[in-house]
């Protein structure tokens, strides 16, 4: 079984290879990456995944960010502020920062196939044009703003780990980033419940509460629809 391993993260040259280790939040990820990540405020989610972010960037990675359209240009200056020459990622194409509504919301309204089928182009799209792997950091924050159904938010974290607890190299690591501070706890239990492993605290950790997918897809077909809330 491999595990997670403590590993301090290090500088390096860009470099083009699929075995280089992928480092977030104090930890070196393996085959199972789809990864939730929880955080109180905008500045430790930053502290805690920018060096995840500019670890790709340097090893010549494809970098995919979905962002809140409103904080486009705060997460810009977040990018800036730990060295990243932003402009020129992406213009030569290792960084893409997308907006919410045109890849979970494109039409308006939320389909989980589709929204899956655009990762998948992207990370096909990747490869053909030579980049090694491809990291994702997504905002989950969308799903507030589409009137969704709780469930409906839960089938595509569980779905997602079809594509994402990988068989094959490379990995292409997800992080689907929650604020705490706007979805409720009944939510985030249940969120966590989806993911293998976990950012709590700054750290990332073996997630025992994980539930393989084809046993919580089952439980949500007993489960009645209940629309999906904020706090306050």
């Amino acid at each position: 079984m491999v595990q997670i391993k403590d590993a301090a993260m290090s500088r390096c040259n860009p470099l083009t290879e699929i075995t280089h280790p992928i480092h977030v939040a104090g930890s070196t990820l393996d085959h199972r990456a789809h990864v939730c990540a929880f955080f109180n405020t905008s500045d430790e989610k930053y502290q805690v995944l920018l060096p995840f972010m500019k670890e790709g960037i340097e090893l010549g990675q494809k970098n995919v960010h979905t962002i809140n359209p409103h904080l486009r240009t705060d997460h810009y200056l977040q990018l800036a502020s730990a060295g990243i020459q932003v402009d020129a990622v992406l213009q030569d194409g290792h960084l893409e920062l997308l907006d919410w509504s045109t890849t979970h919301l494109p039409k308006g309204y939320f389909d989980q196939h589709e929204t899956l089928s655009t990762y998948r182009r992207i990370m096909d799209d990747a490869t053909q044009k030579g980049f090694p792997l491809t990291r994702f950091v997504t905002d989950m924050g969308w799903a507030l703003e589409a009137d969704l159904d709780a469930n409906a938010l839960l089938e595509y974290e569980s779905t997602a780990n079809y594509e994402w607890i990988q068989q094959r190299e490379p990995i292409n690591p997800v992080i689907c980033t929650y604020d705490l501070s706007r979805f409720t706890a009944d939510i985030i239990v249940d969120v966590m419940r989806t993911h293998p492993l976990v950012i709590i605290g700054g750290m990332l950790r073996e997630n025992p509460f994980f539930v393989p997918p084809q046993e919580f897809l089952e439980e949500l077909r007993n489960r009645k629809p209940t629309r999906l809330k904020r706090v306050g």
